[in-house]
């Protein structure tokens, strides 16, 4: 079972009580916020769900790494550190930990006081059309390893 970062690309008007309800489940309450989950049939089936508002897709550890090290957050806004990761969990450094993460050896529910989302910026030349899907050239929907690209703009 690996883990998929998912992107809340759109916002809250005129969106179906399903889909919102669905997104809250997630952890997506606000455009650009991202999330882990893992990639599983009751999560792919709320993906499907709430597709015509978020974009999926895998990371690599270089770029997990970066998104927790420059985004990650604890309780009370404080930045995650190699200090942090090194005490609190049973890992030295944030790259080890993100691969850990990766190969389902350990769970960002292991840091405790994590926020769960993490909080981007739109991206770097903007999305291509929020109203599409990737494989028509918009921004919605499954978008397999070019999530990457992705959220490197947006860190």
């Amino acid at each position: 079972m690996s883990k998929l970062a998912v992107i809340r690309i759109r916002g809250t008007v005129d969106i179906r009580r399903k889909v919102q309800d669905t997104l809250k489940i997630l952890g997506l309450t606000r455009p650009n916020h991202c999330v882990l989950v893992n990639d599983d049939p009751s999560t792919r089936g709320m993906l499907q769900e709430a597709k015509d508002f978020i974009t999926w897709g895998s990371l690599n550890p270089e770029v997990l790494e970066a998104l927790i090290r420059k985004r990650g957050r604890l309780e009370g806004n404080a930045p995650v550190t190699d200090e942090v990761i090194d005490s609190k969990t049973r890992f030295k450094t944030i790259g080890e930990f993100a691969k850990a993460i990766l190969e389902d050896e350990a769970e960002l529910s292991e840091l405790k006081g994590l926020k769960k989302a993490f909080r981007l910026r739109p991206p770097k030349k903007g999305y291509k059309s929020t109203k599409r899907p990737f494989k028509d050239g918009g921004s919605l929907g499954f978008r397999a390893e070019k999530m990457n690209e992705l959220v490197k703009r947006m860190i």
